[in-house]
C-alpha cells in the first residue's frame, strides 16, 4: 500500500501540551494511522512547553515578520511524534493555558496566533518546505480551521483538506477588520464565505471550505444538523452534508492500560478485577473520603462547566447523599462551579472530596479507583473519560448524548438479561434525570453479579484507535483518490 502524507495542524497535542481531549487525539492518532500507511507530521505552536521536549530540531525556514514578530519553523521529534514547530515567540512564549491568560480570558492576539499557524499550514501545504509536502491537510477545531479557507482562496494545486470538530461551541470569532491582516481576501467576508453575524469565524472558514468534514461520533455528527445542537451553523451544515460524517475517538490503550498503568495504587486485569478495591481504598484515601469498601464512589474528571452538566450534578447531589454514596471529584472550569464544589465539600466531609485543577496522575486513579464516573453533558461530541472508564472498570453513568450515546450499551433489562450492559445512559439531561439515573446506579450496585459483568462487558470493549484509524485512513484515501479523478 503506497504510503499517504498527512499534515495534521493542531493547537495541542498530548503529552507536550493538554487542555482538554483534543490533545489526547492529536498525541494518539499519528501513531495508529501509521499502522495504516499514513505517515503523519504534525504542525503546533512553540509554546514553551513544545520547544522544551523538541529533539533533533532544525530551522527549516525564518521569517522576518510573521503577523508582528520573527519567527522560525522547526522540524524535530518529541514523545515519538514527528513534528513542525512554528517557534514565533512574540505568539506563543508564554506561561499557562494555550489560549487564556492568568486573568482567565482570551489571550487578546488569538486572532493572529492561530492564523499564523494555519498560514505554515497553507506554505507547507503549497510545497513551499522542502521535504515534505502532504497528500492531506488535517485541521482540528477553530484554531486550525483557517487553513482549508486559506488554501481555498489561494488557488493552483494544493492538498486535499479534512476539518475535524471536536467541538461545535468553540467557533473562533474576531472582528471583521481583520480579515486581510489574516490573509484572507475582501470577498471572502460573506454568507458563503467567513462572515458570522458580521464577524470572522475560523470555525465557520474550515467548515465552508474544507474538502471533508468529519466529528468525533455519528450521533454527534447528526445532532449538529439541528437547531439545537448546531450552534447557529446547522443550516451551513445541511448544505454540506454529503461532505460530513461521524467517526468515533478512541483512546491511547497503552497510556490507559490498568494492567500496567504506573499512576495507579494497583495494577488489575479483568481476570483479577479484585485488586481495583486497592485502589478504590487509594482513591478514598486520596480525596479524605470515608473509606469504607462497601460504599459506592461515584468519579467525575470534567471541565467544570454549563456543558458538562456539571450544575446538574450539584442539584442531584441530595439524592447522591441520600443512597449513601461518596463523590470525588477532579476538574476545574467556571468560577461558581468551583465555588459550589468546594462548599459542597466543606459541609460534607468524607462524602464529598474535590480536587479543583487538573492532575494527569489522580485522573488514572480515579478511573481506576471509582465504583462509577459521571458524565451528565448536556452535548458531547465525543468524549473521552467514558471510553476511560469502560477500559478501567468503572461503570460510566452517562447523559443520552453525542459520543456517550454512541459507546455506553444502557443496562437496561434486556440489556442484562443479554449479558452485554456496560453503563447507564439517562435522558433527558436534567437534575430529574440524573437523579433517577444516579438511584438506578444505586440500585444496580447492589446486584454484584450484574455489576461485575458490567465490569467485564467495558473492559472487554475495543475503545483503542485500530478502527477509528482505519476510517480516518480510508476517509483521506478516498479524498486523494476523488481529487485526483476530478483534475
Amino acid at each position: 500500500m503506497t504510503t499517504l502524507k498527512l499534515l495534521s495542524v493542531a493547537s495541542e497535542i498530548y503529552p507536550l501540551v493538554k487542555t482538554g481531549g483534543l490533545a489526547d487525539v492529536t498525541g494518539a492518532l499519528p501513531a495508529a494511522l501509521a499502522a495504516e500507511s499514513v505517515a503523519v507530521r504534525s504542525l503546533v505552536p512553540g509554546y514553551p512547553s513544545v520547544l522544551a521536549k523538541l529533539a533533533k530540531a532544525e530551522a527549516v525556514q525564518t521569517f522576518a515578520d510573521l503577523l508582528g514578530g520573527t519567527a522560525r519553523l522547526i522540524t524535530g521529534t518529541a514523545e515519538g511524534l514527528d513534528l513542525f514547530v512554528l517557534d514565533a515567540p512574540h505568539l506563543y512564549a508564554r506561561p499557562g493555558d494555550p489560549y487564556v491568560g492568568p486573568d482567565r480570558l482570551d489571550w487578546p492576539d488569538n486572532a493572529f496566533r492561530f492564523a499564523a499557524l494555519a498560514q505554515m499550514a497553507v506554505r507547507i501545504g503549497q510545497g513551499r518546505v522542502p521535504g515534505f509536502v502532504p497528500d492531506v491537510i488535517h485541521a482540528h477545531d477553530w484554531q486550525a480551521a483557517l487553513a482549508p479557507a486559506l488554501l481555498h482562496y489561494a488557488g493552483g494545486r494544493r492538498p486535499g483538506t479534512v476539518m475535524t470538530v471536536h467541538n461545535l461551541a468553540f467557533q473562533g470569532l474576531f472582528p471583521a477588520h481583520l480579515l486581510t491582516v489574516i490573509g484572507l481576501p475582501p470577498a471572502s467576508f460573506s454568507i458563503g464565505g467567513v462572515e458570522y453575524h458580521g464577524a470572522i469565524s475560523y470555525l465557520k472558514a474550515g467548515l465552508q471550505f474544507a474538502d471533508r468534514i468529519t466529528t468525533v461520533s455519528p450521533t454527534y455528527s447528526r445532532e449538529i444538523l439541528t437547531p439545537e445542537a448546531g450552534m447557529g451553523f446547522d443550516g451551513m451544515l445541511r448544505t454540506r452534508v454529503a461532505a460530513l460524517s461521524g467517526i468515533l475517538n478512541g483512546i491511547d490503550d497503552a497510556v490507559w492500560n490498568p494492567a500496567d498503568d504506573p499512576r495507579i495504587a494497583a495494577t488489575y486485569t479483568a481476570q483479577a478485577i479484585e485488586a481495583r478495591g486497592r485502589n478504590k481504598a487509594a482513591l478514598q484515601s486520596r480525596l479524605g473520603l470515608d473509606s469504607k469498601p462497601d460504599t459506592l464512589v461515584f468519579g467525575v474528571v470534567s471541565r467544570l462547566s454549563w456543558q458538562k452538566g456539571l450544575d446538574l450534578l450539584i442539584a442531584a447531589l441530595p439524592t447522591l447523599l441520600e443512597h449513601g454514596a461518596e463523590l470525588g471529584l477532579l476538574g476545574s472550569g467556571d468560577q461558581e462551579l468551583e465555588d459550589a464544589f468546594a462548599s459542597a465539600q466543606s459541609a460534607h466531609p468524607g462524602r464529598i472530596g474535590c480536587v479543583i485543577g487538573y492532575d494527569e496522575s489522580l485522573a488514572h486513579l480515579i478511573q481506576a479507583g471509582a465504583d462509577a464516573l459521571l458524565i451528565p453533558s448536556r452535548f458531547e461530541p465525543c468524549g473521552l473519560t467514558q471510553l476511560c472508564a469502560l477500559r478501567y472498570g468503572a461503570i460510566p453513568v452517562v447523559a443520552r448524548v453525542g459520543g456517550l450515546a454512541d459507546t455506553v450499551i444502557d443496562a437496561n433489562a434486556m440489556a442484562l438479561a443479554s449479558g452485554v450492559a456496560t453503563g447507564l445512559q439517562f435522558a433527558p439531561v436534567n437534575a430529574q434525570g440524573l437523579n433517577g439515573a444516579i438511584g438506578r446506579t444505586a440500585e444496580l450496585f447492589g446486584d454484584r453479579q450484574a455489576w461485575v459483568q458490567m465490569q467485564l462487558n467495558g473492559m472487554a470493549t475495543d475503545v483503542s484507535w485500530r478502527k477509528p484509524a482505519h476510517y480516518y485512513a480510508t476517509l483521506f484515501r478516498n479524498l486523494v483518490a476523488a481529487r485526483a479523478a476530478a483534475r
